[in-house]
């Protein structure tokens, strides 16, 4: 192994101890209540904090290059699938189906029936068989 390969504890504290002030700026950045601040203490920090868990304790730049090719690959064809399906999936209506759960929720929710709690039992979330099942 290489000199700057190897790590004493105190490297790996150190970047424990950055994750931890990255954590608490994804925590407080939301707090603000500015939308831009938001996506960025959510999605730019995590990316962040990604890259630093993956170089200094899964250790990625130390394995052969093909593995780090088949990585980049994979999270490029999961970008796609994900851009492909995400408009279909989350709409609300299609050609020949439409999801009866969502839109009564937002009707209810428009009608101000529930605040943010389309089922009324206070948990605010989806009940697959059961909120279906009710049309």
């Amino acid at each position: 192994m290489s000199d700057h390969a190897e790590h004493d504890d105190s490297h790996y504290i150190k970047i424990w101890g950055y994750l931890l002030v990255l954590l608490a700026i994804s925590f407080v950045g939301p707090m603000f209540e500015i939308q831009w601040l938001t996506l960025l203490t959510a999605f730019g920090i995590a990316v962040v904090k990604a890259y630093l868990v993956v170089v200094n304790f899964m250790h990625i730049n130390m394995t052969p290059r093909f593995v780090i090719y088949t990585i980049a690959t994979t999270l490029v064809f999961m970008f796609l699938f994900f851009a492909g399906a995400a408009p279909d999936v989350m709409a609300d209506r299609g050609t020949n189906w439409i999801k009866p759960a969502w839109i009564e929720a937002e009707r209810a929710y428009a009608a101000g029936e529930v605040g943010g709690d389309a089922h009324g039992d206070g948990h605010g979330e989806d009940h697959g068989e059961a909120a279906e099942g009710h049309h």
